[in-house]
């Protein structure tokens, strides 16, 4: 557990990551915290919705939250897996080949509307969100500490996308949608006009406090009884008649970071059986894989939190 004087001081960075992301995307203070969530668990984050709605708003926020390196990529159809990685090219002055960077290489990534990439290069991204390292021409390349994928895109409906498949769908921590905001929200966003749009998260972390922040999290303590909860919710969607793949043990060892994660960021060192039940739907919604039945049902996205809010309520939850 974190000791008696961490917590106010914890308290005191996450309060003022929340403001400056909340000063961004407003009127949206649960999207805003289970970012931080995401964040905080060393979680790679895939922001899902219509355009227009906020969503790289939200990713650049959360990116420039900490006072480290930041790249934004514009997924399209014509980009290669080189404009991600680097590339090997040949120096003539010095009669040797170089390898030059690309913009993988950086603390947080922001991969704008990554489902318009191709999938060959959506899959550049595989080894560096997995182990956090990257192999080019058979050299491997550590990536630096704090990493962060922030994706967006949108539905699969819309025309010029390449659906993500499952095992990249599975290295995001988390799946979040924004969905349209509140009135009032939204008629402050017609009233400030290009103030709105022109307003960008200050870091409020150096890259050190965050670090310790993240490891803060490992010393949550999760209760024998709340991890044979998760196992049994996982389990469940395994034997589920409408899911054809249930969640993986990555979602599992995802599901019990966010779950410490969001402890912390309440305030508190220890898990809660509401915290997984808040989790569970953004954490495993997009890994699990419906049945041929229920995906012509209902669009997927939200039959899967359809099933997953059916199995949290079969499932008894430990006093």
């Amino acid at each position: 557990m974190i000791s008696s004087e961490a917590p106010a001081a914890l308290a005191g960075r996450i309060a003022r990551v929340e403001q400056s992301l909340g000063s961004v995307l407003r009127g949206k203070d649960e999207v805003v915290r289970l970012s931080i969530v995401c964040l905080l668990a060393r979680g790679h984050l895939l922001i899902e919705d219509v355009p227009g709605v906020g969503k790289t708003t939200l990713a650049q926020g959360l990116a420039r939250i900490a006072a480290c390196g930041f790249q934004r990529l514009q997924c399209t159809s014509d980009m290669l897996p080189g404009d991600i990685l680097g590339v090997t090219v040949y120096n003539a002055k010095t009669g040797e080949f170089e390898f030059r960077r690309g913009p993988i290489f950086t603390n947080f990534l922001l991969a704008d509307e990554i489902n318009r990439a191709t999938p060959k290069t959506q899959s550049a991204l595989l080894e560096a969100m997995n182990e956090r390292q990257m192999t080019v021409d058979g050299v491997t390349y550590p990536l630096a500490e704090p990493f962060m994928v922030v994706a967006t895109q949108n539905p699969v409906e819309h025309h010029g996308t390449y659906p993500l498949p499952e095992s990249q769908l599975d290295r995001f921590l988390m799946r979040l949608r924004i969905g349209y905001p509140a009135a009032e929200s939204e008629r402050e966003i017609l009233r400030n006009g290009h103030a709105a749009q022109a307003r960008v998260a200050e870091p409020v972390l150096t890259g050190a406090e965050l670090i310790e922040t993240q490891a803060a999290v490992e010393r949550i303590v999760v209760d024998e009884a709340l991890v044979g909860y998760m196992l049994e919710i996982v389990g469940r969607t395994r034997e589920h008649d409408g899911l054809a793949l249930g969640v993986s043990p990555r979602g599992a060892q995802a599901l019990y970071r966010a779950s410490q994660a969001l402890a912390l960021v309440e305030g508190r060192g220890y898990v809660l059986p509401d915290d997984i039940k808040r989790l569970t739907v953004p954490v495993f919604a997009h890994r699990v894989v419906l049945n041929q039945r229920a995906s012509l049902a209902a669009r997927s996205t939200e039959a899967a939190e359809l099933v997953l809010n059916e199995i949290l309520r079969q499932v008894e939850v430990p006093i």
